[in-house]
């Protein structure tokens, strides 16, 4: 069920059956990503791949959603949406119809992959572990995909085991960090929350990146047309498959985690991927200091222990 205006509204198929939030064959496909034969199905998704392609690489609930729809509206001048977006700037394995919109006919496409040898350029978003297992948990229950609770999930999530068909975050992160394009001017990294922070410089460096001369003003009017409210108000109008359950578009939060993680699970995150947050400049528990406590408006259980310690 989605909700318009206070409404409850129940999504249904073309036969009026109510839709489910994911079908059979895509448990089937997730359930495939996770074997062996995964290594096989990212080969064939990846044929057809240009020089003049340009990637548009994150981990799974880094922003790349929000991110993609301000692209493509700076980069088209159309209204983003979820099908148009999709399908005209999608990712790779979809590549085929993707418009060329970047210089020497190159397309931006989406990738969650780790690091491949056929991404001569690329935009390389990242996101603090600590939002991302939150809205990844949030969006895999709400497919109906996962039935334990977040200590469990947050347990599989970080450890060795693919939740998604996607490694761990922090080997995804070491895959592009330790990359060929890594430090040269062929990978432009940027962190969510500082694109959150100062959104009109941070897609402004996007575009410069990939070639584009656009006005700082088509960039702005962009970043307007894309707010989280903007954002639901396309879910309502294109609802995906997590729509039925809750919210594709969530807050966007930066250091929701800090209200919402338990100690314990905050540390278990850290002794997994502390080295490759570190790399990214994301503190670790014992760095939060009394001065964020007192900042902070929420009720927050991680501070609250560090300042009893």
């Amino acid at each position: 069920m989605i909700e318009q205006n206070g409404i409850e509204k129940v999504q249904k198929n073309n036969s009026g059956k109510q839709k489910k939030p994911t079908s059979a064959l895509k448990k089937l496909r997730r359930k495939f990503a996770k074997t062996r034969l995964r290594t096989a199905l990212v080969w064939y998704c990846h044929r057809g791949l240009e020089p003049a392609d340009v990637y548009f690489a994150a981990y799974p609930k880094s922003g790349s959603t929000w991110s993609r729809f301000v692209l493509f509206e700076i980069l088209t001048g159309m209204s983003a949406g979820f099908r148009k977006t999709n399908t005209q700037m999608g990712g790779v394995g979809l590549h085929r119809q993707a418009l060329r919109l970047l210089p020497g006919g190159g397309r931006l496409l989406a990738t969650h992959e780790d690091y491949q040898k056929q991404y001569g350029k690329a935009i390389y978003i990242v996101r603090d572990p600590r939002d991302i297992v939150l809205a990844e948990y949030a969006f895999l229950t709400a497919l109906d995909l996962y039935h334990v609770s977040l200590d469990e999930f947050i347990k599989i999530a970080i450890s060795s085991v693919m939740v998604h068909g996607w490694g761990p975050w922090q080997h995804h992160i070491s895959s592009w960090l330790d990359s060929p394009i890594a430090g040269t001017e062929n990978m432009l990294l940027l962190r969510f929350e500082d694109l959150r922070k100062d959104p009109v410089e941070g897609f402004a460096r996007m575009v410069d990146f990939l070639g584009v001369d656009v006005k700082l003003d088509k960039v702005r009017a962009a970043v307007e047309n894309n707010t989280i409210q903007r954002m639901r108000e396309k879910e309502d109008k294109e609802p995906v498959r997590s729509s039925i359950r809750g919210r594709f578009v969530r807050e966007g939060a930066v250091r929701g985690w800090l209200s919402k993680l338990t100690p314990a699970q905050a540390l278990f995150i850290e002794k997994h991927a502390g080295d490759a947050m570190a790399r990214l400049g994301y503190p670790r528990f014992s760095e939060l200091n009394a001065e964020a406590a007192v900042r902070s408006e929420a009720p927050n259980p991680l501070l609250d222990t560090l300042l009893r310690a």
